[in-house]
């Protein structure tokens, strides 16, 4: 339910709050000399230079970052290591926001008010007016998540005194797409913030520009959610937020993740002309795309090199991509339940899947007793499998949990609108197999037994017990 209030009025400022009017700075011309732009360039190079040496000696520490940071991590930051005077290439006409995709805002990051002096009034978007605008709209923010690869942007000190969530997730934005186990960080913070909330609150995504980073994560959550392929995923944020996404390497990680082939009529739009025009040097040449926010220093980003067609496949190997820690708490949890075991002293920390049984006497005579299911030991490694709506689960004898990007529709499936199984709990290993005429290797999931189907535990329905021999 959203909160009845009247669009047309203005909200009355903070006692922290000055008047926008009050940051308008008026410049003038030096009258005998005027600096050329290589000039100004090389001045603002070399007084940033001494600002970095005096503010971070060579003895101070330095804080790495880390993937995935909260805000209050997040505000450990010493925000004095960057040039604050520095605005994201194309940031001030780059549209502040797009269309509501469900409860997700697509956003440009909102600047600090730090960068007023250097931000004319008309083009300025900070976290006040952000909130502001959706307030008008009849929208109230519960959650912002960040994209970008940096601190020096904002503080979140007006999120927290309207009581907005803030999560910061860690990407690249420079010849990469986000990491795997960023977009499971993303969905499942989405996913959870829907579940807990009691009345209709938005979330405001952003990275630097609320394009491609943004889109790359909202288009991941869609095809998680919703009965859509990933054209229709594309097409649905380019409308919400023109043009979309525009890196084409950004469009075939999507289309190569989720094993869809990419149509030959679907052409990545050109780089937008707010950006183009941004994108050139002192020379009137193209600069170096600056959308990994330079939390790196300046050092260049390198593309992981691709061994797939070099790596031999063997049973130690690390399948799937990290989730959550909450996440997989959560996952274990559920197969505890289903599965009625007790947590002991160990918590959930031991594997709750089934175990071979040697043939001795005592379990032959057992054979003689009752009728048994037989499956053989493969050579292989142990996993279950938990399948749900958005992905599928492996679970190691350790206990751990990650994902991998696979499907399990329903029978009577219709095309991608078909219904998919959710909490579903096989038991199996993982084999590699290679195959007698290529001498190409594959793995191959040996499911022998299933405890769960869709959410209903099935192990006392069994009338015959299986027995892995």
């Amino acid at each position: 339910m959203i909160v009845g209030m009247d669009l047309n009025a203005s909200p009355l400022p903070e006692d922290d709050e000055d008047p926008y009017e009050t940051h308008i700075e008026h410049y003038s011309a030096p009258e005998e000399h005027v600096e050329s732009a290589v000039e100004i360039s090389r001045r603002e190079r070399e007084e940033r230079r001494k600002r970095l040496r005096s503010d971070r000696p060579d003895d101070r520490p330095v804080h790495i970052s880390q993937p995935v940071i909260y805000d209050h991590f997040y505000q450990n930051r010493n925000s004095t290591f960057y040039d604050k005077s520095r605005i994201p290439p194309g940031w001030l006409d780059c549209p502040a926001v797009g269309k509501e995709i469900g409860c997700i805002i697509p956003s440009k990051v909102p600047l600090g008010e730090s960068y007023n002096d250097c931000v004319p009034p008309g083009k300025r978007y900070s976290f006040k007016q952000a909130v502001h605008k959706q307030e008008v709209s009849g929208r109230k923010l519960g959650l912002v998540i960040d994209l970008t690869n940096t601190s020096r942007y904002y503080q979140t000190t007006d999120l927290k005194k309207k009581g907005i969530k803030h999560v910061k997730i860690q990407c690249r934005g420079r010849d990469a797409v986000p990491e795997n186990a960023s977009v499971n960080t993303f969905v499942y913070e989405v996913s959870q913030f829907l579940l807990r909330q009691k009345s209709n609150k938005y979330i405001l995504v952003h990275c630097t520009h609320g394009h491609n980073r943004t889109g790359y994560m909202i288009i991941h959550y869609l095809m998680r959610t919703q009965p859509m392929s990933v054209t229709q995923a594309i097409k649905f944020f380019s409308e919400a937020r023109p043009p979309g996404i525009y890196k084409p390497d950004y469009i075939d990680a999507l289309y190569a993740f989720y094993h869809e082939r990419r149509p030959e009529s679907l052409v990545c739009p050109p780089t937008p002309e707010w950006k183009r025009s941004s994108d050139l040097d002192l020379n009137g040449e193209a600069a170096v795309d600056d959308d990994d926010d330079d939390d790196d220093d300046g050092a260049p980003t390198a593309l992981p090199e691709n061994h797939e067609t070099d790596v031999m496949l063997t049973n130690d190997d690390v399948l799937g991509d990290e989730i959550p820690h909450d996440q997989q708490v959560q996952m274990r949890q559920f197969c505890y339940q289903q599965l009625k075991l007790n947590t002991g002293v160990r918590g959930h920390a031991q594997f709750p899947g089934s175990h071979p049984v040697s043939l001795n006497r005592d379990n032959l005579q057992l054979l003689r007793q009752r009728y048994y299911y037989a499956t053989w030991k493969a050579d292989g490694t142990r996993y279950m499998m938990l399948i749900t709506i958005d992905g599928c689960y492996l679970i190691d004898r350790s206990f751990n949990i990650r994902r991998v990007q696979m499907r399990f529709p329903c029978r009577h499936n219709k095309g991608v609108g078909g219904m998919s199984h959710h909490l579903t709990l096989l038991d199996g290993e993982m084999i590699i197999d290679t195959l007698p005429d290529s001498r190409k290797q594959e793995r191959r999931y040996l499911i022998y037994d299933m405890m769960v189907l869709n959410n209903e535990p099935i192990i006392e329905n069994h009338v015959i017990p299986i027995f892995p021999l």
